[in-house]
């Protein structure tokens, strides 16, 4: 597939603004009565607008997916059938969420725990439907898998989780360490996953034959063009147009960046309590999981570029 930055900044920014939400209330249960210390409060509401401007973020960032923008409320009325439209309908829910979250924290309101936990469900309702996007499309065998869905869940809740870490740092140094574990944790369970994807992509074998792609029996078939000069709307969005060497240097790239150098900044950061290694943790990781998520979707087959396989 040609990879859409569109869908890669829209993925990564909601997948880390959700992985914060759920840092955040998960700090405000444990921390129980401390949790309504001002100094408390505070940090709860500024993480709110932190996760609440990455979804807002990655909400504008997929538009620029949409041939017509203006109708993409359109999209939401195929909620029953469509794991896109359940996308569009939990995200502003879990915006409008977190929007009440903070406002609570903020003005030291009643019922955060209760608002909290209805946005959390909310928020682990939009990481299936994201991760569902692609595990429902049978014929794309890299995607149509449980671990897609387990990576979307581990990966955001890495970057959010590192990202609490940051903030933390700055106003609520008591939840450092709790938060650092926290990543510390989700980054290698991602590794692990993302890792076990890769091996089961690696051995897969095309359901599809050049055969059944045009439909003809014959044991010998050789392509010699694509039946016309230049290329085509096929072949510029189900392909990347990228050689295998290069696939090869993204996915060793987007594996160090995405969780061997984030977690070894993490633990610089937090031995020597330096904010900015905690800062270039995140910025770290979130670069490399924008070349994971590249790799994600340039690694998917589409069965139809078994026929529009030679250019000329």
């Amino acid at each position: 597939m040609n990879p859409p930055f569109s869908a890669i900044f829209l993925t990564t920014l909601i997948g880390a603004g959700q992985g914060l939400f759920l840092m955040l209330f998960g700090a405000e249960v444990l921390l129980g009565p401390v949790a309504t210390l001002p100094q408390a409060r505070l940090f709860l509401a500024i993480g709110s607008l932190v996760s609440l401007a990455l979804t807002a973020g990655g909400l504008i960032a997929s538009f620029f997916h949409l041939g017509q923008p203006q109708r993409a409320w359109r999209g939401m009325a195929m909620w029953r059938t469509s794991w896109l439209a359940r996308e569009g309908i939990a995200l502003p829910l879990f915006m409008a969420g977190v929007f009440a979250y903070g406002l609570i924290q903020w003005f030291d309101l009643g019922g955060s725990l209760v608002i909290g936990a209805l946005t959390a469900i909310v928020c682990l309702v939009l990481y299936v439907c994201t991760g569902m996007i692609y595990v429902s499309i049978r014929f794309i065998q890299e995607w149509s898998t449980p671990l897609t869905l387990v990576n979307y869940l581990l990966l955001g809740c890495a970057s959010g989780a590192t990202l609490a870490t940051v903030l933390a740092a700055f106003s609520a140094p008591g939840l450092v360490i709790p938060f650092a574990i926290l990543a510390a944790v989700f980054k290698v369970a991602g590794l692990l996953t993302r890792s076990a994807s890769l091996l089961r992509n690696a051995r897969l074998k095309p359901r599809s034959t050049l055969q059944s792609a045009i439909g003809i029996k014959h044991p010998r078939i050789v392509q010699k063009a694509q039946g016309f000069m230049g290329g085509s709307f096929n072949t510029r969005e189900f392909f990347h147009q990228r050689a295998p060497q290069f696939l090869r240097s993204v996915k060793w790239f987007f594996l160090l960046m995405a969780f061997v150098l984030p977690l070894l900044l993490l633990v610089l950061g937090v031995t020597q309590g330096s904010p900015g290694l905690l800062l270039l943790a995140f910025a770290t990781q979130y670069f490399g999981l924008v070349a994971e998520r590249w790799f994600f979707f340039a690694q998917a087959n589409h069965p139809q570029n078994l026929y529009y396989q030679t250019i000329s």
